[in-house]
């Protein structure tokens, strides 16, 4: 009997090597490869021509006026009246409040509508959301993944009947003109052009709404719980919290130190030398350790591990690190959700932040602290570094 072929592992840990196998067209995207369920054929997981030519008709949402008409006009209003019966309450949970709080972005971006517009049919939407959450993370579950992978599956098939068919519907029946500016939309109006089945569109909006809505809601809560600790080290620079310049620094130190995923993973599609002489085989799988990579002392500082929102990296590296990845599967709404980095001549009136930056200043505003009583937890359920409860007091005294 043949023993199975194991393939070759490689790590790695120091910028350069990181940021150049990002960048390497030979190295496939495998992060999400147990995440099928939701993530297979979208566009993070796409590679080559496809990937391109997807990226191409998406990248048309992503624009800075669109950008700013969310960060302007549309989410301090929903953050406001999001946040309005908690301060009300005097505290909240900051993990279901992130995701509450980018789920209404995430919907709006991804396409799918609400139309009775009750609490009801948000935490329906929320309920699905997280099972898709559950989906993409699948890899780092500590569960029974193929009775989790099921579950998925079914509440893919209930959300689109539910949520995404009446959507399709109503985008089909208005004139072009009409036509929201958003994901779906843009998916059915070049349909036939990317050869894009029905279960495919499904998942690249499923995509959308957990990408949206995951990813900026545990940088929310680790932000806040960075900023809290850090004015708790520094009370006499507790005012900064009125700056969003400083608040997008924040934003970030706390994306460096902590990348949605800690690691990056690619597969070798053909022999791979990269610049520093790191050689990796065909077949090969490359696992980019973000954790090390983000706290490169070199790049970084000796404290490269400690969270300072005035740290300054070098010229050519971002202060978020490579939490973003780079090359052709960079985060597509980066900006969106981290806006641009700031330069010592930024005009704040003209200067693009970032939602989860308004959101972050949004609680201090309303005296978010931590709940002496209700310390925080980790989340076991995943072995990614999420908070499963994190309860803070609103309002009142700070």
């Amino acid at each position: 009997m043949t023993a199975a072929v194991v393939p070759e592992v490689v790590v790695l840990t120091s910028f350069a090597d990181a940021k150049d196998a990002y960048r390497n067209k030979d190295l496939r995207q495998s992060l999400y490869d147990e995440g099928e369920v939701v993530m297979a054929d979208v566009l993070v997981n796409l590679h080559g021509a496809e990937h391109r030519d997807r990226r191409r008709v998406e990248n048309r949402l992503f624009r800075r006026d669109v950008f700013e008409r969310y960060e302007r006009d549309l989410f301090p209003e929903v953050t406001e009246r999001t946040l309005a019966p908690y301060i009300e309450a005097g505290g909240v949970d900051l993990v279901h409040l992130g995701h509450e709080l980018m789920l209404n972005l995430a919907a709006v971006t991804a396409g799918v509508d609400r139309p009775q517009g009750t609490a009801e049919e948000t935490g329906r939407l929320y309920d699905y959301m997280m099972r898709f959450i559950e989906g993409a993370t699948l890899a780092h579950s500590t569960g029974d993944k193929a009775a989790q992978a099921v579950a998925i599956a079914q509440a893919l098939e209930d959300w689109d009947a539910e949520f995404l068919a009446p959507s399709i519907a109503r985008r089909r029946a208005l004139p072009p003109e009409e036509q929201p500016r958003d994901v779906l939309s843009t998916l059915l109006q070049h349909q036939d052009e990317l050869d894009l089945p029905p279960h495919v569109v499904r998942r690249e909006v499923a995509f959308y709404l957990l990408a949206g809505g995951h990813t900026s809601a545990t940088a929310f809560v680790r932000a806040i719980d960075h900023m809290l600790g850090w004015f708790d080290a520094h009370p006499e620079q507790r005012d900064r919290a009125g700056d969003p310049l400083f608040v997008q620094r924040c934003i970030h130190e706390t994306v460096r130190l902590n990348p949605s995923s800690p690691t990056g993973r690619r597969r070798a599609l053909a022999p791979v030398r990269l610049r520093s002489g790191v050689e990796i085989a065909e077949g090969a799988t490359v696992v980019i350790d973000l954790m090390a990579v983000n706290r490169d002392v070199e790049l970084f500082g000796p404290d490269a591990a400690a969270f300072d929102p005035d740290r300054v990296p070098p010229p050519g590296v971002a202060p978020f690190g490579l939490s973003f990845a780079a090359g052709m599967h960079v985060c597509i709404g980066q900006d969106l959700a981290a806006g641009v980095v700031a330069r010592p001549d930024t005009d704040p009136d003209a200067h693009l932040f970032g939602l989860v930056t308004g959101a972050v200043g949004q609680m201090f505003a309303a005296g978010v602290r931590r709940d002496p009583e209700h310390p925080p937890q980790r989340d076991a359920a995943t072995a990614r570094p999420y908070w499963g409860t994190y309860p803070v007091l609103l309002g009142g005294a700070r």
